[in-house]
């Protein structure tokens, strides 16, 4: 039995996802995650309704290296609807990333929500905050 089938045994509900738009932005973000520095993550509504998947309150997630390796369990604790422009300093920080400023945040988030062809200052954003259940 491998790693990730045994996970997915102990946590038949999960979901297996990696965190960014590239491989290498999935093993930095996992590796974030894991440490416990990255505790919350954002994703466009438009994004989440177009591919029908939302994140779950109580919900479990395999997270995923570049490579599709399972890293950690996390379990989603907090979810909320904000905008773009409404991001605080301190959701910002909860994403664990760069400078952890809402400067840095802003910036990251607009390229990428940019890429995906859904970026508005007015867009709303699904807000997940989370904790590691299981480091692997």
């Amino acid at each position: 039995m491998t790693i990730k089938s045994d996970l997915i045994n102990r946590y038949p509900t999960a979901v297996c996802c990696a965190f960014g738009d590239s491989p290498e932005l999935a093993d930095q973000l996992a590796s974030l995650i894991a440490s416990g520095q990255k505790t919350g993550s954002c994703g466009s509504l438009a994004g989440c309704v177009e591919d029908n998947e939302y994140p779950l309150m109580g919900g479990y997630r395999i997270v995923e290296n570049g490579a599709g390796e399972p890293v950690c369990v996390i379990r989603t604790t907090r979810l909320q609807l904000v905008r773009f422009s409404e991001v605080t300093e301190e959701l910002a920080r909860k994403e664990g990333e760069g400078d952890l400023s809402l400067c840095y945040w802003r910036a990251e988030h607009e390229r990428f929500f940019r890429q995906e062809g859904t970026f508005s200052n007015e867009m709303e954003l699904i807000f997940e905050e989370f904790y590691v259940v299981e480091k692997v």
